[in-house]
């Protein structure tokens, strides 16, 4: 094995024996970085006594009791730019020191050192205290061949690089390393707790990079797993139609309650980027306080006329569920009027569909002594409603004609009940 941490600083010797350079850097392809395959260094820089510096291939050096030896003249290799390529990852500014995202941990770690095989193949990352010491120590001191057990290292493969972070807080995008087995270490096939957990461990800017990268559902989901201010930040540092995005992506509730924590002006912006249904039912839900029923309901249900059937009941269930994303526990049963003003007849629970039969009616098959509350109702109220009659969802009615205006799901409600600090839903700015 070889470590960044001895190459970095180490002599670098002519054909002849004498001293010409130093080493600088490793550097990489971020093209090879993000396709399948080993990974090997573009090139080793070298800096020479005038601060000049050269690229050198690894195929042109022998590396031995460390110290690099050239196989040709200096001269003959190419002079290294002043600037770092963009199409290029630096294992000394880049990695090194740097966090990056264990995926089979799910977590972030920080780089401590990177270990390269023999033939120079980039083989992983070390996190451990052992790196770090290593790093510190002079090389007399811990031996020349340091053999640490490959429990101390994780696999190439097994991370994710995120963006480069700088002292301005500019962040590039993050970039992925090659994996053999890119399903197995995928970031966007974790959990949505867990990718909020690692948006958790890093910087605000890391955090939005991470996000801003994910497909628009994966994106939603894990926004809705991250704590309210947290949230916040990321929606400011991303761009806003990208933000806009993963907004129509994100239930409208959650929607609301992320747009509640922003200035009203940028507030406006992005939901005038969302499409317009999406937008129009978040705004209708930006109107009620917090804590209420009208602040905790979505307007993500199924609602179907009394006069519907058990097999078109499921079918739309089935639509939601792929077009939409909108899982449900119960279908509502409303009277025969316009689509905007339907007062609530019943509910049918997704258990007693699926064993009645098709063409039985949702008139013959709903319950209707119904527990509601109203838009006004307060949120801790909603609550203990629930859980006293253990109900799943509570629909959400107006107060004078019982029109369904929305309903509150166990998980908001649950919200409610936690301890202030806890609690992911924001007091609304306006």
């Amino acid at each position: 094995m070889i470590f960044l941490s001895q190459l970095l600083g180490a002599p670098v010797e002519d054909l002849q024996g004498a001293r010409v350079a130093k080493i600088v850097d490793v550097t990489v392809e971020l093209a090879q970085v993000s396709q399948p395959g080993p990974i090997f260094p573009r090139a080793l820089i070298v800096e020479g006594q005038a601060d000049q510096r050269w690229e050198i291939p690894t195929d042109a050096v022998e590396w031995r009791d460390s110290i690099l030896r050239l196989r040709l003249p200096i001269e003959q290799f190419p002079l290294s730019p002043t600037e770092k390529s963009p199409q290029e990852v630096s294992l000394a500014e880049d990695v090194l020191d740097k966090q990056v995202i264990d995926i089979a941990r799910k977590k972030a770690v920080r780089v401590n050192d990177v270990c390269l095989g023999d033939n120079w193949q980039l083989l992983g990352i070390d996190n451990s205290t052992l790196g770090l010491v290593r790093r510190l120590a002079p090389n007399w001191l811990l031996g020349t061949k340091n053999r640490p057990t490959s429990t101390n290292l994780i696999p190439w493969e097994q991370i994710e690089l995120i963006g480069l972070q700088r002292q301005t807080e500019v962040e590039a995008p993050i970039m992925r390393p090659a994996s053999s087995q890119p399903q197995s270490g995928h970031l966007a096939e974790m959990h949505p707790a867990d990718i909020a957990e690692i948006v958790h461990q890093l910087t605000p800017g890391q955090g939005a990079r991470l996000i801003e990268r994910l497909d628009d559902e994966t994106a939603a989901d894990a926004m809705e797993e991250i704590d309210t201010e947290r949230q916040r930040q990321i929606l400011e540092n991303i761009q806003a139609d990208r933000a806009a995005d993963i907004l129509e992506a994100m239930g409208p509730d959650e929607a609301a309650d992320l747009l509640s924590q922003l200035p009203e002006e940028r507030a406006q912006e992005l939901l005038g980027l969302m499409k317009r249904e999406e937008s129009e039912d978040v705004q209708e839900l930006l109107e009620y306080e917090a804590d209420t029923a009208g602040g905790l309901m979505t307007t993500d249900y199924v609602a179907l006329n009394q006069a519907s059937n058990v097999a078109q009941a499921l079918e739309s269930i089935r639509t939601n569920i792929q077009e939409h994303d909108i899982r449900v526990t119960y279908v509502y049963s409303l009277a025969e009027e316009t689509p905007d003003e339907c007062s609530l007849l019943g509910l049918v629970s997704l258990w007693d569909l699926l064993v009645a039969p098709p063409t039985q009616s949702l008139q013959e098959l709903m319950e209707i002594d119904l527990v509601t509350v109203q838009p006004a109702t307060d949120a801790r109220t909603v609550a203990q409603i629930m859980a006293k009659y253990n109900l799943l969802a509570v629909p959400v009615v107006s107060q004078d004609n019982n029109i369904l205006e929305g309903v509150v799901t166990v998980d908001d409600a649950l919200d409610v009940l936690l301890p202030a600090d806890k609690r992911r839903k924001p007091t609304r700015m306006y």
